[in-house]
């Protein structure tokens, strides 16, 4: 049994002298006054909106784990538009300041939406993540999601770019931050092409994860089998399934729930505590379908891991747990045109009976299919896992023309008609949503998605502002403070070096890396406790401020 909130007095105050500890021995990050967790879990149900949670608890027919939460306001807006875009929200919440479309990690280039501060110099700059900031302090981290990993939501918290579409590079940033755990879909953004992947870099990451001292897993039994403290996961070559469709079509994949209670498992072993961020990545794709069916799989998938990471917290006494979206989606409502004279008299059964009755998202569908899109075919598998044998003909031909991966729209309506679930759009929208946490003792006012960062890095005890100064550090900059020069080897693009020369020495930073190697009376290759950035907008290149300290002590 859960209590609500539980208390954390002096379980709490304990915790925070041994992380008072921990700090003084890892440098300079500055403490805050507040209660500092040891542990701290993130849950992001990406697209969720509070019609997609309404609609999961009818048809669950129960409460959700998050109605044990208490809960706030979270402002969604992002630095260039009312409607925020993935990448921006997760930058937000993830390195505590308002972005662009599409960009990750970095500073906005400009700000057009009011009340967004004028960048200034600080303009398309890379900036620290809390997930960054856990690391400084010792604690283990990790990144779990359904999506391809290198997807928006869980590249905001481990990378640093302006193109969120770019897997490779985001890819190659995830590696070398060195993360503990790493759990989801995106196999293919790590393997070069030649070994059938999707890399141009010619750098198998996956081999590179093994030098690292990293157990890879492929499925489910490996990974609930895994012993090691650095655990990578790849079970799917893109996104892994909706839950809907695991059950029948990979079962070889861990549920996010599974993942979500692996990694915690792995991570609190470290003595000095963790931090996770766990997406349940699919609501939003199901919502930009228009899809119920797949909402309501997704959702009830991610409520399954918020209750994981509860129940861990509420044994744990240390642990502060937040839940939230990141955006709406699709404009989902219960009630539609169809109810326009009705709503007041809408029955349970006529919003969930038909919902019930599907086993298969769309996508799970298009499986079930095959290759035989021939009307009696189609009416057979919709009649089995969708509980329909009323297709009009429109709607036939609609899911026998359905392009590949867009079965989902097809079905979706076909299962939205029968409910009376409505849609506005296919696209984001930009209402407020709301903010579910645990382990924080006093109510929150409507928030900035920017303040959940600040919010995190206060509960494990460091300021933002200093690792973001200690980790992106202008290299031109702070290396000629020291004399000594640098350039931009730009021969292969896919594989871009800093040079950094001073009187004899020669030191060898590849971008979006953190390993340095230094050219002296000998050579010597070290690991930074981050990665060397470049901001493509304005050429310039950022470096953890640790890289001038050991140009400068090595002979």
């Amino acid at each position: 049994m859960r209590d609500g909130n539980s208390r954390v007095t002096l379980r709490s105050m304990t915790a925070c002298l041994m992380v008072l500890v921990a700090f003084l021995s890892v440098g300079s990050i500055a403490l805050c006054a507040e209660t500092v967790f040891r542990n701290v879990i993130v849950l992001v149900g990406d697209g969720m909106g509070s019609a997609h949670t309404t609609l999961t608890r009818w048809y669950k027919g129960a409460p959700l784990s998050l109605d044990a939460m208490y809960v706030g306001g979270v402002r969604t807006y992002g630095a260039d538009s009312l409607i925020t875009d993935s990448a921006p929200a997760a930058t937000a919440f993830a390195c505590g300041h308002k972005s662009m479309d599409k960009t990750l990690g970095i500073m906005p280039c400009r700000a057009t939406i009011p009340g967004v501060p004028d960048p200034g110099e600080s303009r398309c700059k890379p900036i620290a993540s809390v997930l960054e900031g856990a690391k400084l302090t010792g604690r283990a981290v990790g990144l779990v999601a359904t999506s391809n990993i290198q997807h928006a939501t869980p590249a905001g918290f481990s990378s640093h770019w302006p193109d969120r579409a770019d897997y490779n590079e985001i890819g190659r940033q995830q590696v070398y931050q060195d993360i503990d755990v790493v759990l989801g879909g995106g196999r293919q953004f790590l393997v070069p092409v030649e070994k059938g992947g999707a890399r141009r870099d010619n750098e198998d990451l996956t081999a590179t994860l093994r030098t690292k001292g990293y157990a890879l897993v492929a499925d489910r039994e490996e990974m609930l089998r895994a012993q090691s403290p650095r655990l990578w996961g790849m079970f799917a070559d893109d996104a892994m399934a909706y839950e809907f469709d695991r059950r029948r079509f990979s079962p070889g994949e861990p549920s996010l729930s599974e993942m979500t209670g692996k990694a915690i498992e792995i991570l609190s072993k470290n003595p000095k505590g963790f931090f996770l961020f766990v997406e349940g990545s699919k609501i939003d794709w199901a919502s930009h379908a228009n899809d119920p069916v797949g909402v309501i799989s997704d959702v009830l998938a991610f409520d399954e891991a918020v209750g994981t990471a509860l129940d861990f917290a509420s044994r744990d006494g240390r642990t502060m747990v937040i839940a939230f979206s990141d955006h709406g989606n699709g404009g989902m409502s219960i009630g539609n045109r169809m109810t326009d004279g009705t709503y007041s008299r809408l029955q349970f059964e006529r919003l969930v009976g038909p919902l019930r009755k599907a086993s298969l998202t769309g996508e799970g569908i298009e499986k079930a299919l095959k290759s035989d899109r021939s009307e009696d075919n189609v009416k057979r598998v919709i009649a089995e896992y969708l509980g329909i044998s009323d297709l009009t003909p429109a709607e036939t031909a609609a899911v026998r023309s359905a392009k590949p991966g867009r079965m989902n729209v097809a079905t979706g309506s076909v299962v939205s008609t029968r409910s009376c679930v409505g849609w506005a759009t296919h696209g984001h929208t930009g209402e407020d949503l709301f903010f579910y946490y645990y382990g924080v003792e006093r109510p929150l006012r409507m928030i900035e998605n920017t303040e959940i960062a600040r919010m995190m890095a206060r509960a494990m005890g460091f300021d933002l502002a200093d690792v973001d100064r200690r980790l992106f550090a202008p290299a031109e900059e702070v290396f000629k403070k020291v004399g000594a020069s640098v350039t931009l080897d730009r021969k292969d693009p896919r594989n871009m070096v800093l040079i950094v020369e001073s009187a004899g020495k020669r030191a060898e930073l590849p971008l979006s890396k953190n390993t340095m190697k230094i050219r002296g009376k000998t050579e010597t290759t070290r690991t930074l406790e981050g990665i060397t950035v470049l901001a493509p907008q304005t050429g310039k290149v950022y470096i953890p401020r640790q890289a001038v300290e050991i140009f400068q002590k090595t002979e």
